[in-house]
């Protein structure tokens, strides 16, 4: 069964009768729309993935992040060591690409010596900034290892964002917040 806008409308409340499994699955599919603004068929093929892996898994060892991170992995959102700048940068950049915008690092970032003078908490609000300036808002989500982990969307759905995040368990924050 593939998703219409019929049974998963970003702007419809949840039906109390669904059971657990859909009501997160219906939370999953609205999520992937937000990370993917302006490319359905892009959160079609996640939600295809994440499907698939939920299919085959044991109901009680899902995490739907881990599932969902797996599924977004450097086409909708970025996983990567918290010391590997070079990585952050290069992941922001992917992401950015999709809407034509180029983030001013305020450096070269192609330079090593640009990577030893910064960190992932200043490289997250200059994207932040810069991302905002276009009305799209950087995301760092809660990681259980030394990773960052992230994804964009468009400012105006920053609320739903965090209430699908709270459904799903996500702490999620502000990429301007992220320490």
């Amino acid at each position: 069964m593939t998703p219409s806008d019929n049974d998963f409308d970003a702007e419809d409340g949840f039906d109390e009768s669904e059971s657990e499994h859909e009501s997160v699955e219906t939370c999953v599919w609205r999520l992937l729309l937000l990370i993917n603004p302006g490319d359905e068929e892009m959160a079609l093929q996640q939600f295809a993935e994440y499907r698939d892996v939920v299919g085959q898994a044991d109901e009680d060892e899902i995490e739907p992040v881990e599932v969902i991170r797996r599924v977004i992995d450097w086409r909708s959102g970025f996983y990567v060591a918290a010391h590997d700048t070079h990585a952050l940068v290069q992941a922001v950049d992917e992401l950015s690409s999709r809407w034509n915008i180029s983030i001013d690092w305020n450096g070269d970032p192609g330079d090593d010596d640009f990577h030893t003078d910064t960190d992932a908490a200043l490289l997250f609000a200059t994207a932040y900034d810069r991302l905002a300036e276009h009305g799209y808002t950087l995301w760092s989500w809660e990681t259980d290892d030394d990773c960052y982990a992230g994804w964009v969307t468009l400012t105006r759905d920053n609320e739903l964002l965090r209430e699908l995040a709270t459904i799903l368990g996500i702490n999620m924050r502000l990429g301007s917040e992220v320490t």
